[in-house]
């Protein structure tokens, strides 16, 4: 190559530094340029890392590309990487967001965030788990559900409703995950929106009273009902089977077999939250994140979900391993009403979770 001068030895010195920054970048496993070459899909997800890389690395193998997770801490799961996502939103470094929960995709929608695309396999899932936009599509789900330890609350002495957490029988025995962070702080959202404002505080403020224990994760408040340091916590079903395939002494209370009236309790509608897929708008492979988009619907990935946390597919399928959906009254959701709601309950939902 003819550098051509001193001039030449400049630009020459200033593409090598180029080169070894978009290295360096790629090293940390982020989304960099090389995300532009076609080959690459660049996957934000706010799923736990040890179920959602195996998915993508067979989505890679499937595909014949590479597949690359972008993930955030447990403690922080949605929220760094929204809001990540919403600060490069007019140069994102990502093609593809998959949610634990689709009121982030709600809020990277109402930011501008996303674009419409409907994958295929969508036609198999109920509208209720779908953007009417089709900027994100439901495909796999969780539910929120009351864990207990079997050798602290008998058969039958479990609460029926969530909202029986208050009573004097479960002070200082309950375990919830801070509200400001992933699916719990979409459950509380859910229940500001189905109970109303004032019934929804008088509830957090009747835990408080109880002497719930604040903790830092789903997973933690897995850990304490199985130690025993509680007798029951509100977590997520994956978390929840998980134990119970360790052989932990805990069990799901099956609320949706009773039959309260109040329909904010798990009893009187269990509170479904599915996974979502969306497209980031502009992104930089947006054809190949359609085809990782496709996958995730796809029965391979929804029973590598099924099998590995327990997840429940959307579309009608049974897989063993998961809970079965077919039949179960579900608490009535509008995600985007949630998201929005969210936004605005978050500096109470700071001062609750801090004790003021």
């Amino acid at each position: 190559m003819d550098v051509g001068g001193p001039a030449g030895v400049v630009a020459v010195m200033a593409l090598a530094l180029v080169a070894a920054l978009l290295g360096a970048c790629d090293r940390k496993g982020n989304a960099g340029a090389a995300s532009k070459s076609g080959g690459r899909v660049v996957v934000y997800t706010s799923v736990d890392r040890i179920f959602a890389e195996p998915v993508l690395q067979a989505a890679g193998k499937e595909l014949g590309m590479e597949v690359v997770g972008v993930y955030d801490t447990e403690e922080t799961k949605s929220t760094g990487l929204v809001n990540r996502l919403i600060a490069r939103k007019d140069n994102p470094d990502g093609d593809l967001f998959w949610s634990g929960d689709p009121m982030r995709a709600a809020l990277l929608k109402s930011a501008g965030v996303t674009a419409a695309y409907t994958p295929k396999g969508a036609e198999a899932i109920p509208a209720a788990f779908k953007d009417p936009e089709a900027h994100w599509t439901g495909f796999s789900a969780r539910l929120r559900v009351l864990l207990v330890n079997t050798s602290l609350v008998e058969p039958g002495e479990e609460p029926r409703s969530i909202l029986e957490l208050t009573e004097p029988q479960w002070k200082d025995r309950v375990a919830i995950a801070n509200p400001l962070f992933g699916t719990t702080s979409f459950h509380v959202a859910a229940l500001f929106e189905a109970l109303g404002d004032d019934r929804a505080r008088a509830w957090l403020a009747g835990l408080r009273a109880n002497g719930v224990r604040v903790v830092s994760s789903n997973g933690e408040v897995k850990r304490q009902v199985a130690a025993g340091t509680v007798a029951a916590g509100l977590t997520d079903s994956d978390d929840a089977l998980e134990a119970i395939k360790d052989g932990q002494p805990v069990r799901i209370a099956e609320t949706w077999k009773a039959s309260p009236a109040d329909p904010a309790s798990l009893g009187g509608g269990e509170l479904v939250i599915p996974n979502t897929v969306s497209l980031i708008r502009g992104s930089p492979n947006p054809e190949g994140a359609k085809r990782v988009a496709d996958f995730l619907l796809s029965p391979p990935a929804l029973r590598m979900l099924a099998e590995s946390c327990g997840q429940s597919p959307l579309g009608g399928e049974k897989i063993t391993g998961s809970i079965d959906l077919g039949g179960m009254k579900r608490m009535p959701v509008d995600y985007a009403a949630i998201a929005a709601r969210l936004e605005h309950l978050m500096p109470e939902l700071k001062a609750w979770a801090e004790g003021k």
